[in-house]
């Protein structure tokens, strides 16, 4: 049998639920470190797919108003009536020149094209069949996404089709398929009525971007979303967009360094997003490598999926986050683990050696020595067992004495190990203290460039909508000044926004008086820009005794508009939009009511609607009630929501205003 000392005996005892604690401790702690990594990445990604939609989004919308506006012009149902192409070439020729549009088209009640801003020559055939064509037609102004096959598009413009000609590119994992060559176009299509002095229809006016090969689109979306941020001289962030699975506009590069247009969808995110018409956020392997992604479908006229909308991020830097974090923390426990071993096999030896000593002895007294002595010190069974082998040796004062050394011993070395968890422990508190402090530094940075984003979208309307007018009022035209008023402060708010993404700097309160009357009233009378009011009743009940409120005028602006914006949208059908105002029983509350009947709000959203990115609009960012929450608290007021769902729904704004006769004095 094999014969193990003492003191290896010990050290095993003692290292045995250190080691097992350890383990358990490592494990766990790898399992958290990677698997809270991963989600954050993963959040990050899904955060992002969200702003490269309400990029899609904005520039549909652009195309939109382009149309809209030139289709409402004065002389646009006169030119289109007339049916001479030569009028309508003077229609058009301002809005061909200066925007970016790929085809503009007219028709006219039938259907039959009477004009081709980009292809004059070719006219006369019927377009009723496109889906946003035959809308319009029906007095209803569309937008969306549409396919076109090649011989619409060389109908439209001669170069859209050999653009549009996309060779398929075979990558790994990539989605097998037969077809080697894509003809058919995607394209950001706009279509709105022309109407008559009497509302009747008389024709339509369509247009639209082609996105095959249009990278302008998936670059901005890259550089508004990762800011140009590389890895290994390698761009961190792209996107991408697909015509069924295969990619038409992309950053993704090939290792040639050319963009993967071309190449297609894995099956698992083609099955998952055009088949199922559902999100896809998760790795996936993105023509050379894998990435952390987010896809979601594009929806035609129709409703049905014709391609999809992605976004992704390298895996590689995370992995070797999670790596550095991995080595720090097996670092760690290594150094933990030599440490013990090291005190685990200074505490043996020095509790074997009088075993050892009194073994030495006895030898020597079977060898036939006297008047030996040994002096052990332990305490235990061992010294009482030397004692009687010693016969009296020392005395107990010398005995106690070395017990009240080693106990010292013992206790300052506790001392130091104790000193030493507590300075790891407040390393720790630190560490997790700044990894809080840079979570909520990074949540309000998301927020500033979301309400900066969420701006320039009424923004850019107004920018377009003053566009036409300067294209339609000549200089001469009494309301010239006016026009070109608007224009310089549009441009005014524009840097303002850029300043705000540059910075992300908290916007200040400007205290003042605001007629809350007025503002509401210029507020509907501005709302039928940005959603139609056919079949909606405006009633106010005004307070005749309230006159002002304090407060910051552009900053309250914004609240009641998206109020009454979302009260709007959620009658699309028409209904009755009731704003009340009034003063609380004391005179010091004012309270604006601004009631709707439309569809209403579940009590499971109600507790989610002025939380910042919860939508439950397609088009939304999730952002407008949560700024005019924080807006109002801001004011040191209070904003409520009373819905249910198919009932319609009251918002409630109380902010708190000084007795008339105070108030006045004040002023004074």
């Amino acid at each position: 049998m094999r014969r193990y000392s003492i003191r290896t005996k010990l050290t095993v005892g003692a290292l045995t639920p250190f080691f097992v604690a350890l383990i358990v401790c490592s494990l766990t702690g790898l399992y958290i470190i990677d698997s809270r990594i991963a989600h954050q990445a993963q959040e990050k990604v899904r955060t992002d797919l969200n702003s490269a939609r309400e990029a899609y989004q904005n520039e549909l919308a652009r195309i939109d108003e382009l149309v809209q506006l030139t289709g409402s012009l004065p002389y646009s149902a006169a030119a289109v009536a007339s049916g001479d192409p030569k009028a309508i070439q003077t229609l058009l020729l301002p809005l061909q020149k200066r925007q970016k549009l790929d085809f503009l088209t007219v028709v006219d009640r039938n259907g039959r094209v009477l004009y081709r801003a980009h292809n004059p020559a070719h006219a006369g055939d019927d377009i009723r069949s496109r889906r946003s064509v035959a809308l319009a037609l029906q007095g209803q102004a569309v937008r969306g996404t549409e396919l076109f096959t090649s011989e619409e598009l060389m109908g439209e413009q001669q170069e859209l089709a050999s653009r549009a000609t996309i060779e398929a590119v075979a990558t790994p994992r990539a989605r097998p398929s037969p077809m080697t060559v894509e003809h058919s176009g995607m394209l950001l299509v706009a279509a709105a009525p022309v109407l008559d002095a009497n509302g009747v229809v008389v024709g339509a006016l369509t247009g639209g971007v082609l996105l095959n090969r249009n990278n302008a689109l998936v670059d901005k979306i890259k550089d508004t979303v990762y800011e140009g941020v590389k890895f290994n001289n390698k761009d961190v962030g792209t996107a991408t967009i697909f015509l069924g699975d295969l990619r038409i506009a992309t950053n993704v590069m090939t290792p040639d360094n050319r963009r993967a247009i071309g190449t297609r969808l894995s099956e698992e995110v083609y099955k998952r997003v055009i088949v199922e018409k559902a999100k896809w956020v998760g790795k996936a392997f993105v023509v050379t490598d894998w990435y952390l992604t987010a896809y979601e479908p594009i929806l035609d006229l129709g409703g049905e999926p014709v391609g999809s909308l992605y976004v992704g991020m390298l895996e590689k830097p995370y992995a070797e986050l999670k790596k550095e974090v991995n080595l720090i923390f097996g670092a760690v426990v290594l150094i933990c683990t030599l440490a013990g071993l090291a005190i685990s096999g200074f505490i043996g030896r020095q509790l074997s050696r009088p075993v050892k000593d009194l073994e030495q002895l006895a030898r020597r007294v079977a060898a036939g020595e006297r008047d030996l002595q040994i002096e052990v010190r332990t305490a235990d069974e061992l010294e009482d067992l030397a004692d009687e082998f010693n016969q009296m040796t020392r005395a107990l004062d010398q005995r106690e004495t070395e017990v009240r050394d080693l106990n010292r011993s013992l206790e300052q070395k506790v001392h130091e190990r104790t000193a030493q968890l507590e300075e790891q422990s407040r390393l720790l508190l630190q560490t997790q203290t700044d990894l809080a402090r840079a979570a909520k530094l990074a949540d309000l940075g998301v927020m500033a460039a979301g309400v900066a984003h969420e701006i320039n979208t009424p923004l850019a309307i107004i920018r377009g909508n003053t566009e036409v007018l300067e294209m339609g009022i000549p200089p001469e035209h009494p309301n010239r000044e006016e026009i070109d008023i608007i224009s310089r402060q549009t441009e005014r708010m524009a840097k303002i926004v850029g300043n705000l993404l540059t910075f992300a700097r908290e916007k200040k309160l400007r205290q003042g008086s605001v007629a809350i009357h007025a503002l509401l009233d210029d507020i509907v009378a501005q709302i039928g820009f940005k959603s139609p009011m056919s079949g909606i009743t405006v009633t106010r009940n005004y307070d005749p005794e309230l006159v002002t409120v304090p407060g910051d005028g552009d900053q309250l602006r914004q609240v009641f508009s998206n109020l009454i914006l979302n009260a709007v949208q959620s009658m699309p059908s028409g209904g009755v939009l009731t704003l009340t105002t009034s003063r609380s029983p004391g005179g010091d509350i004012c309270m604006v009511d601004v009631a709707d009947t439309g569809c209403g709000i579940s009590g499971e959203d109600q507790d989610k609607i002025f939380s910042p990115f919860f939508t439950t609009k397609e088009s939304g960012s999730g952002l407008g009630l949560s700024v005019s929450y924080g807006i109002v608290k801001d004011h040191g007021g209070e904003i409520c929501v009373n819905s249910a769902e198919g009932e319609g729904a009251v918002f409630r704004v109380s902010l708190s205003i000084a007795p008339q006769g105070k108030d006045s004095a004040a002023q004074e």
